[in-house]
């Protein structure tokens, strides 16, 4: 095979290993003899995406079908790009070097809403047409999914299809009718005017959006018959028999998480009420303790990795975590295999399982306090207490961790300066436990890291009708937090308050921030999450353009009565319980968890998980 990129360019590039494939379990096909080619898209660099769970799984469930080949394609770093239009280099996918536009699918993936500008330039990387509307039959079909496909409407003059839901669910069926239709001589309008058929797919196209004077949404109505006028998303509903690979990618480079990723459920049953993830991927689903067990045998087996890590929205909440620790433990700790979590919930935190977790080896601890005070973790419905962050933090210091990071937001809903300041009394509390411990307990020195995002009001969540924070606001709180920091052992950092304001805006958008997405693409923007190419300026320079303003998206409170750009997709969480958490939020009142107390939210529409246990 060819590299579509020439050696004497690769050899000028950064990490050239990004751009040849060849990795371990790399699925090889003849692209000639299939009868679909899918591109699934990741619009970011190579060792982000290939740390993404979601490509994992959905890269082998398509080439599991002989029809079908799925290859991969990620965003080109600006060094690369610049040789590609020099050399007239089209963009193009890693497992056989094709140009994209050869694809009859090309599939991103929407993890962050800060890639969109990369959507877009991958797009004009491979000669594809942006707007849809200019596309033809001889161009590919561009669909998106991922959790950011949940409000399409940023996005929706680009994109032919939005996936809403698990992909295992419908794209066999997608793929049959694609193959059905290209083998009966029909047209891909054709092909897509079929796909009303099934909830679970949103085409723009068949959708016309009407404004009021203010600006604000009149409404969102289908223009063909077929056209659902709520679509809703697509479940699996039993996670021990859907699709998992029994192999992962193994990159040839170093990426963020190069380790053996094991799915233990999908939903959480917490209710953060600040947390999209939470409410779009409800309900709770489980995989039980031999299928885990199974798939790590696996996995571990064709990777050669030498970690695990325990993959879920609130990993802890797994009822069968002990006997799945103690399993996985037997099986590999003597071949030093070790277990990693992600950010830990305190209250479901213990010695015991600390130690089961990392018994091959120790790292830092990360637990997600999100707020100072317990007002505030009461108003985001965090449910835990400061004895519990503290009796937490002190169990880890006594199990010998000395490392710990704890995230907060900024910004949160009804926030005071009197919570702003409660996370320096937080800090300050924390290392007091270590220091409490005697002095042969604590041999090295305490590391504490607090890190604050801002927050970003998200759709379907309670705090989707709420204001955002302008920048300056956020970094007027997030100097105020800092100076309560007293204490030398910790380090205060924070994110970017202009990124997290143009994410507000991206987030919540309609259809008409595609021009201003479009505008700030022709000004160069791109890899808008990294730093070092963030340009806040021309992103205001094409909302003027667009006749538009960060005000509007992102910092305006909206009427329970306005039509949100996003009302026309259900995640099954009803607008009513919602509406209701956004009341106790205010109210400082909480709410319990799925497995103490049903509340009612609607998710028990998809007929399985914790709703039904």
């Amino acid at each position: 095979m060819k590299n579509a990129v020439p050696d004497e360019i690769l050899l000028q590039v950064e990490k050239p290993a990004r751009y040849i494939g060849r990795e371990t379990n790399m699925v090889i096909k003849d692209p000639n003899a299939v009868d679909i080619r899918f591109a699934f898209c990741f619009p970011d660099v190579y060792e982000v995406g290939m740390s993404c769970l979601g490509l994992q799984i959905l890269y082998y469930f398509l080439n599991r079908r002989e029809d079908t080949y799925c290859e991969r394609a990620f965003a080109p770093w600006m060094d690369l790009e610049k040789f590609m239009v020099e050399e007239n280099i089209p963009a193009f996918t890693l497992e056989t070097q094709s140009p994209l536009k050869d694809f009859d699918f090309v599939g991103f993936t929407l993890q962050y809403e800060l890639c969109y500008t990369n959507v877009l330039n991958m797009l004009h990387l491979a000669g594809i047409p942006l707007w849809a509307k200019d596309r033809t039959e001889e161009d590919p079909i561009i669909i998106c999914g991922g959790s950011c496909a949940y409000n399409p409407e940023p996005l929706a003059a680009f994109v032919d299809v939005f996936y809403l839901g698990e992909g295992e669910v419908l794209y066999d069926q997608m793929l049959e009718r694609y193959k059905q239709y290209k083998k009966a001589g029909k047209t891909k309008a054709e092909y897509l005017e079929s796909l009303l058929d099934w909830d679970g797919l949103y085409l723009p196209k068949y959708y016309d959006v009407s404004y009021h004077p203010d600006g604000t949404i009149c409404a969102v109505t289908p223009n063909h018959p077929k056209a659902r006028p709520v679509i809703k998303k697509v479940v699996v509903t039993d996670m021990d028999q859907v699709f998992y690979p029994e192999k992962q990618l193994v990159p040839l480079m170093d990426v963020i998480h190069n380790r053996v990723t094991l799915e233990l459920f999908r939903g959480c049953i917490r209710g953060c009420r600040f947390c999209q993830a939470g409410f779009v991927y409800r309900p709770v689903r489980e995989k039980t303790v031999p299928t885990l067990l199974r798939q790590a045998e696996s996995l571990v087996a064709t990777s050669g990795h030498e970690e695990i890590s325990l993959i879920s929205l609130a990993t802890s909440d797994y009822r069968c975590f002990s006997q799945l620790a103690d399993g996985l433990l037997q099986r590999f700790s003597k071949d030093e295999v070790s277990l990693s979590l992600p950010s830990l919930r305190i209250d479901a935190f213990s010695l015991d399982l600390m130690q089961k977790v990392q018994e091959v080896r120790k790292s830092s601890l990360t637990f997600a306090a999100e707020a100072g005070s317990q007002r505030l973790r009461d108003v985001i419905n965090k449910n835990i207490t400061e004895e519990d962050i503290k009796r937490g933090c002190a169990m880890a210091f006594r199990g010998g961790w000395n490392k710990v990071k704890l995230y907060f937001m900024l910004g949160l809903p009804t926030e005071t300066a009197e919570d702003l300041k409660a996370i320096g009394d937080l800090t300050e509390q924390i290392v007091g436990e270590y220091f409490a411990l005697p002095k042969q307990e604590r041999p090295r020195a305490l590391t504490v890291t607090a890190s604050a995002s801002c927050f970003v009001p998200k759709p379907f969540t309670p705090f989707q009708w709420d204001a955002q924070q302008t920048y300056e606001e956020f970094e007027e709180r997030a100097q105020l937090a800092k100076k309560s920091i007293q204490s030398k052992q910790v380090r205060f950092t924070y994110h970017n308050t202009k990124m997290s304001s143009l994410e507000g805006v991206l987030a919540r958008g309609d259809r008409r921030v595609a021009q201003v997405i479009y505008g700030a693409w022709k000004r160069g923007c791109r890899f808008d999450s990294w730093g070092e190419w963030f340009f806040w300026d021309k992103w205001m320079e094409a909302f003027a353009e667009a006749g538009l303003t960060v005000e509007f998206y992102a910092n305006r409170q909206r009427p329970y009565d306005e039509v949100l750009p996003w009302d026309h997709i259900s995640v099954g969480v009803s607008r009513r319980f919602l509406q209701n958490e956004r009341e106790k939020a205010l109210r400082a009142e909480t709410t319990p968890n799925c497995r103490e107390s049903c509340s009612y939210c609607g998710a028990k529409c998809f007929g399985g998980g914790v709703c039904y246990e």
